[in-house]
């Protein structure tokens, strides 16, 4: 109990951020019918989520994420970092050790939202 069950994230254009995590992390969408936004499910292999047509405007660059913020475990962070910047997206925050955890870093995607990728490394940041 008390565990995160599901994710969401907004997007000013659907579309772009559609193919953007798919490409990135192989995410399936399906687009649901019963709510009055436009709404897709995330279906990932562990949790679920939603990608919903942003209902406010963007925050302006440069200002603090007002949300709350996931990290996807990733088997390989560099590849993945790689791929998500042909994709378009941008670094956040570069790569860091979490010693004896992991490597961490954030990203923005094509609509400035914040997501973090780790990869577990009990080696991470130990010389």
């Amino acid at each position: 109990m008390n565990t995160v069950g599901y994710f969401e994230i907004q997007s000013s254009y659907p579309p772009r951020e559609l193919a953007f995590y798919k490409a990135i992390f192989g995410w399936t969408f399906v687009k649901e019918e019963f709510v009055p936004n436009e709404y897709y499910r995330i279906e990932t292999n562990t949790i679920y989520g939603g990608l919903l047509k942003r209902p406010a405007a963007l925050p302006p660059d440069g200002n603090g994420t007002n949300a709350f913020v996931c990290s996807v475990q990733v088997e390989n962070f560099d590849r993945t970092a790689d791929l998500i910047m042909q994709q378009g997206g941008q670094i956040a925050m570069p790569k860091f050790a979490i010693p004896g955890r992991c490597w961490q870093g954030y990203f923005l995607d094509p609509d400035h939202n914040v997501f973090g990728v780790f990869e577990v490394d009990e080696q991470a940041g130990r010389s």
